[in-house]
């Protein structure tokens, strides 16, 4: 089978090639596309690059041509109606350029081999293909999540995001009890060989958070973290190494405490994106909240 060559347009120049390859293939996930490049099975003019490698004009991708057929597979597959009616009902705001929904927990936002169906696909099912994720969140972590319904509102929203304009607060509950609302500033740097994708180093990047005490719990405690920083598991990384890990945290928590009888009942990672801020680029400002769902509120009763 031949391989595929894409050349780059004018819409396209000073583009990253990994957002390149991801406007592109959308429905495939993130992790994939970092893997090919890696290996080298995408090229540019012939030669290995790495994925933050800026396009210019008239350069010629090659990409592998199996990632055209998972393309086209993923499109292919049918999403179940309880998985579009969900999506649907999880909308919490809409304009001419952005939605912001209310992600379940479980759900990924792309889909996989081990997660069939994606946020994304259902959102470009129900409305339209030209839809894209501003940003991402984890499987397990239920909560704000903003889409483009256009390139420019997307390109906006991820200059907003290197500008650190976007305000981003979280509701997690983290095992035992912080004695004081804190400041975590540590340097956290990605794994792509290991369980746990990131890891506190020197060689890591800045991550900020403001962690608030709202509410004592048995053996735990319910706290509101404003963050500054987007490190890939910022919160949950952070929470490990002060010590009080988020609960039912597969990756980072205490897997000991997690089977504790305490949360028999739930398997629920207690972490939600609870409210999002930015200004689009009218200069209009959108706030949006999403409420804790049935699960979050059943695991803070579980702890009263």
């Amino acid at each position: 089978m031949p391989v595929k060559k894409l050349e780059v347009d004018n819409d396209n120049i000073d583009r990253r090639l990994d957002n390149y390859l991801l406007s592109i293939f959308k429905d495939i996930p993130k992790s994939k596309i970092y893997s090919i490049i890696r290996k080298g099975e995408v090229r540019v003019n012939s030669g290995r690059v790495k994925p933050q490698r800026k396009l210019k004009l008239g350069d010629i991708i090659r990409i592998p041509p199996y990632l055209d057929n998972e393309k086209k597979f993923e499109q292919a597959k049918a999403i179940p109606a309880n998985i579009i009616k969900l999506i649907k009902n999880s909308v919490i705001y809409e304009d001419s350029n952005y939605f912001v929904i209310n992600k379940p927990q479980g759900l990924s936002v792309h889909g996989g081999t081990k997660n069939t169906i994606g946020v994304i696909s259902v959102m470009r099912h129900l409305f339209s293909d030209s839809i894209d994720l501003c940003h991402r969140i984890d499987k397990n972590t239920s909560g704000c999540l903003v889409l483009s319904k256009n390139k420019t509102s997307n390109k906006h929203f991820n200059e907003e995001l290197k500008k650190k304009t976007i305000k981003k607060k979280y509701l997690a509950i983290l095992k035992g009890h912080l004695k004081s609302n804190m400041q975590i500033n540590i340097p956290i740097d990605k794994s792509f060989s290991t369980n746990a994708k990131s890891f506190v180093s020197d060689n890591g990047k800045q991550s900020l958070s403001n962690f608030k005490i709202l509410k004592k719990l048995n053996s735990s405690c319910l706290v509101e973290v404003r963050i500054y920083t987007g490190r890939t598991h910022q919160i949950r990384v952070q929470s490990q190494y002060i010590g009080h890990p988020v609960l039912n945290d597969d990756k980072y928590g205490d897997k000991e405490f997690n089977k504790s009888p305490l949360l028999k009942n739930t398997k629920r990672m207690a972490l939600h994106s609870s409210e999002m801020e930015f200004i689009d680029q009218s200069n209009k400002t959108i706030k949006v909240k999403a409420q804790i769902d049935k699960s979050f509120n059943e695991l803070l009763e579980l702890l009263k």
